[in-house]
């Protein structure tokens, strides 16, 4: 571990514990620094912020950006100017070279692609640095002596389990680690039939797993069903949010810790989950701001359209003031667990907004307004809903071996079928999917797919 990591570590804990004005402190002096490292090293940012004062102090000074912008100006948007478009896109569009450092000391990760464009992003070694020291911190949280002794006594053997195939961040980490611990690391694709999987885990006896937070789910139906035999020290879950109690659920099946995060491709050490349920974002080193529809502040408590974020770290490619598009409900008052950084929940990507046409017009229906009835029935253990029709709606539903599945169904349907009623949709057909949850490119599972999407 460099010198460098250490001090982030070091910094990252002692600031936490001085508490929020420590951390606001943190947040306002990084924010200076890298709105004028932006200004002076890349051409777009010194258009786009030829007008404002010299010296930054709050992000609602700076105009938003989002994924569509940037790529336009993906050359011009870089701070270091040997950074270009046509050898990133050489390099991502080559599987055979996952993990492989551009320009011999950048990070290349793309995006899914499910908002509708491709995202290209350059992550720096600084970038990197604070993510080491953000997991570092969290790990801190979770686990006790006695953890990292048994992680030490399985010579820290650990799976990890995403797409593939593809230079998503999770499998360029994946490749790193593989190529730096060799047999200790187990990379398995998402996409791997069920009963392969459980084959691979039972011979390899991971003591930490990486998984898709949809794919612990199945993992735990297996476990429970005694073909899956594995006995892990900690789940580190990643990528999707699950129903509330499906955490729970995992840690008692597995008789282990359970842990998640929520991040982007654009901030990877945007946040890690409390024993509360509770995701904390990691505000020393990025900014963010819980939004409307029109990008005016949203108060904690409330659900919002979608969250803008400064990634304070990335000097290589600023991401300043970016509309990620997540709907997220804060925390108003104080997490039970202690951390004093702000605590949120992931309500869905604000693209995913259900759209009705209606004879008096146009009903739009957030995720959360769809998902809150399915989330509450016992049983669930991943849910899909598809737009599929305009007048139908497909639920795919995952339920646990333990689970009547007639049952689940109809209570699912019923919250369903009420949420509807209320917004005046009671024409609308609701259908059994006769598959699970489908998985996108990507190998993860999106709750709610619009009408626009469940076509392609």
């Amino acid at each position: 571990m460099t010198e460098h990591v250490v001090s982030l570590i070091w910094d990252a804990w002692r600031t936490r514990r001085k508490g929020m004005g420590a951390i606001a402190q943190r947040q306002r002096a990084r924010l200076a620094d890298m709105v004028a490292h932006a200004r002076a090293g890349s051409p777009y940012y010194g258009e786009l912020y030829r007008h404002l004062p010299d010296r930054i102090e709050s992000v609602e000074q700076l105009p938003v950006t989002d994924k569509k912008m940037l790529m336009e100006r993906f050359d011009e948007w870089c701070t270091d100017r040997a950074v270009a478009l046509e050898a990133a896109e050489a390099l991502v569009d080559d599987p055979s070279r996952i993990g492989e450092w551009f320009l011999e000391k950048y990070t290349l990760v793309t995006t899914s692609g499910t908002t509708g464009r491709r995202g290209i992003f350059v992550i720096d070694d600084r970038t990197m640095a604070v993510v080491t020291a953000m997991m570092f911190r969290w790990i801190g949280d979770w686990l006790s002596l006695g953890d990292f002794l048994k992680i030490i006594a399985r010579r820290g053997r650990s799976a990890m389990i995403m797409a593939t195939g593809g230079h998503f961040a999770s499998a360029v980490a994946a490749a790193r680690l593989k190529k730096r611990l060799g047999r200790r690391v187990e990379v398995l694709s998402a996409h791997t039939p069920m009963t392969e999987l459980v084959e691979r885990l039972n011979r390899f006896q991971p003591a930490m797993i990486a998984p898709y937070a949809s794919m612990a789910a199945l993992l735990a139906d297996e476990q429970e069903a005694g073909r899956l035999l594995i006995d892990p020290v900690l789940l580190v879950l990643s990528a999707e949010g699950l129903p509330q109690a499906e955490y729970g659920r995992i840690a008692r099946v597995f008789d282990t810790k359970v842990g998640n995060s929520y991040a982007a491709s654009e901030c990877m050490f945007f946040s890690c989950m409390c024993r509360e349920g509770w995701l904390h974002v990691n505000s020393d080193w990025v900014a963010f701001e819980p939004v409307d529809a029109d990008y005016r502040p949203v108060a904690p408590g409330e659900q919002s359209h979608t969250i803008l974020i400064s990634n304070l770290a990335n000097r290589v490619q600023p991401i300043l003031r970016y509309d990620l598009g997540d709907s997220v409900f804060q925390r108003p008052d104080p997490c039970p667990c202690g951390n004093p950084l702000p605590a949120i929940r992931v309500q869905g990507r604000s693209a995913d907004v259900v759209t009705f046409r209606t004879s008096g017009g146009d009903v739009r229906l957030p995720p959360l307004a769809l998902t809150q009835p399915i989330e509450a029935v016992r049983g669930v253990t991943l849910f899909q809903l598809a737009h599929s029709e305009q007048e139908r709606l497909e639920l795919r539903l995952q339920i646990t071996p333990t689970a009547n599945a007639d049952t689940v169904w109809r209570e699912a349907e019923a919250g369903l079928r009420n949420v509807l009623a209320e917004h005046g949709l009671d024409h609308i057909v609701v259908e059994r999917g006769g598959e699970p949850p489908e998985q996108g490119h990507g190998g993860k599972f999106r709750e709610v797919i619009p009408l626009s999407d469940a076509r392609t």
